[in-house]
Formats: C-alpha cells, structure tokens, sequence
C-alpha cells in the first residue's frame, strides 16, 4: 500500500481538470456520432471511450504506485520495445486511408505512434538529467537528437506527419527548459528550416502537400480536401458568443463535417458552445498544463521536472494545433484533442502520462525513514 504521506500529496485537482475535460469531450462525442449513418447504436462511441477511460483511469493510478525514479532503469528497454513496435507496424500494420498507423490485436487497435509520444518524453527526460544542464557544445545534444530522430522517421514513413512534428516539439521545448544555450536551439531550428525543402520534394505525399497549401487557402479545393476545413470553420463561427446549444451542431445533424468526433471535435463543440464554451475549454486546458508544470516545478530532482515538463510540451502543442487547424491557422495534421477526440490509444497514452506527472508530484519531497 502507497505510504499517507504520499497519499496526502495526491493532484486531486489535476484529476478533476482531466474529469471535466472528458465530461466535456464525452457529451461532445455523442452530439458528433449520434447521427452517423449505419451506427444502430447512438452511445457506441462513448461507450467505447467510456470504457478506455476507465481502463486508462486504472493505468494511471497504476504509474502512481511505484517509484517514478525507478524509469531510469528502464529506459533502454522502453525505447527498443517502441522502435521494435513502430517497425513492425512497418511490416504487419493493417492499412486504413493510406496509412500503416495499427497492429490489431484481437479487438485492439495498438497504435505504437501514441506510445512512441511517452516512450519519447521519459527517455529524453532520463538523457537531460544525467547533462544537468551543461551542455558545452553539440555533442552533448547528439544522443538526444539520435534518440528522437529515429522514431520520427519510422512514424514519418507511416506515414504520420503529426505525431513525428510531437516528437520534435517535444525534444526541442525539453532542450529549452534544460538550460540548452539559443544559439544551438536556433541552429538546430535553422537546420529544420533547411530540411524542409527537401522534404517537400522527396518526403512529403501528395496529400500532405495539399494540407499545408489549403490551410492558407481553402478554396483551392472547395469540394475536396479543403471541404472539410471549410465546414469546420462554418460552424465554429456559426456557434457565436453563447452557441446553438448542446446537440443542435447544424454541420453535424446535416452531416457536412467529415469525421467531426476525431480530429475536428472542437469545430463540434465551438458551433455548440459557442465563444463562451471555448473559452471555458481553453481555460481548462491552461489550468491542466499550469497544474503539470507546477507539479513538474516542485519535483525533488531533475528527472521529474522533465518528466513532467515533455507532458505538458506534448499537450500543450497537440492542443494548439488541433485547435489552429479547426480554425485554418494551422495546416491540418491530424492531431486528436487530448481527451476530447474519439480515440483509444490517445486517450490510454494521456492518462498514463498524467499517472506518471502525478507520480513525482506524490514524491515532490524526500521520505526520511
């Protein structure tokens, strides 16, 4: 059994931010899947996300229970179990769209790119601390660019461009709260900027050309790719100040909104919620993320600090471009709204990250015995 005084120092207010954020997404999920055609059952996605969570709230009082110090131990192992997992996906992946993204296991969907997110933030977390800050020139940040490079590549070649644009968000903000000095953080943004030509020709398919171009301009493609950002623009701005109200989304009842309770589940909530209900959903958001970089702030070591310094960089800039894109100021990635879009991986991944910030928030002070 966990130790009292590990108990008393217990988030029960991170806990509540992300019960108000699913609250919040479930009632939003049944208002975008409730009509869909051929679904005989209207509750059939939020059950399903109802029972993930409640697996994932398991997960997460699980990563409570043991010491997270004792990660550094298993860090190598994690890393090579997820890159064993994203080459097979390679290999053995069922296709859907286009994409390799899921290896089924009985009525399972694993989703290894989700994993990879996590995988990542403890691993660069484990590499940071042992620099404790001294970084005296590049090849102090070469095994942590290796270290996320690899991943990237395998989930580019899904392909998923906006998990891997997770990960190097995710190494660049660590490397900044690390203590990295800026002009290697600009060189390494300088050398992106370089890439990016080349992977426009040589990387990038079709599709994800088309994305980046229709962000800045829709109409290119009224009735094709830019349809569904077009729609999700519609009803944001149709929701007003107050909205239309909880399950009178015109875009969805009339279905002109594809996929609106994955990646587009926010363009459902602002037309209902209206400006006033986003702002809510934003404010919850920033409390979440404030909450984690307290926790992360008063951890007792260095490991703990990024640990829960990655979670917060991951949300924090999943929950920005999911939003950016809904409203055309972000190209559209493909990115769920944590704890709001319609996803099982999603969903087990973020609990277990918030069980871990929630881990070295318990053990914030050192236990005299």
């Amino acid at each position: 059994m966990p130790d009292r005084r590990l108990i008393k120092n217990f988030d029960y207010t991170l806990v509540l931010l992300v019960m108000a954020l699913y609250a919040a997404g479930a009632l939003t999920l049944y208002s975008a899947t409730r009509g869909l055609d051929g679904l005989p059952d209207p509750l059939h996605f939020v059950k399903r996300q109802a029972l993930f969570f409640g697996v994932g709230l398991a997960c997460m009082l699980a990563a409570c229970l043991m010491d997270y110090i004792n990660l550094t131990n298993w860090t190598r192992y994690l890393y090579a179990g997820n890159l064993l997992l994203l080459a097979l996906v390679l290999l053995l992946g069922h296709e859907v769209k286009g994409a390799k993204r899921w290896i089924q296991i009985g009525i399972f969907d694993l989703q290894p790119s989700e994993i990879a997110k996590l995988v990542l933030i403890i691993t660069l977390a484990k590499l940071l601390a042992e620099k404790e800050g001294k970084f005296s020139g590049f090849q102090d940040i070469f095994i942590p660019l290796i270290a996320t490079l690899v991943p990237m590549g395998l989930i580019f070649l899904q392909p998923d461009l906006g998990t891997s644009l997770v990960l190097a968000a995710v190494l660049m903000g660590m490397l900044y709260v690390t203590g990295l000095h800026r002009r290697f953080l600009l060189a390494l943004c300088l050398a992106g900027a370089a890439a990016a030509p080349l992977s426009w020709f040589f990387l990038l398919k079709d599709y994800h050309k088309a994305r980046l171009l229709l962000f800045l301009n829709p109409e290119l493609d009224p009735t094709g790719l830019g349809w569904q950002l077009m729609q999700s623009m519609i009803g944001i701005g149709s929701g007003g100040p107050f909205g239309r109200g909880l399950f009178n989304s015109t875009q969805v009842r009339l279905q002109f909104l594809p996929e609106p309770h994955t990646d587009f589940i926010f363009s459902v909530f602002g037309e209902e919620m209206g400006f006033a209900g986003a702002a809510v959903l934003l404010l919850l958001f920033f409390l979440l993320i404030y909450r984690i970089l307290w926790i992360g702030a008063h951890s007792k070591d260095q490991f703990g600090a990024l640990l829960c310094c990655g979670v917060a960089i991951m949300f924090t800039f999943q929950v920005l471009v999911n939003i950016g894109m809904t409203i055309s100021i972000m190209p559209v990635t493909g990115l769920p709204l944590p704890f709001l879009s319609y996803g099982n991986n999603a969903l087990l991944v973020n609990l277990i990250a918030v069980g871990l910030v929630l881990n070295a928030g318990m053990r914030r002070h050192k236990i005299q015995f």
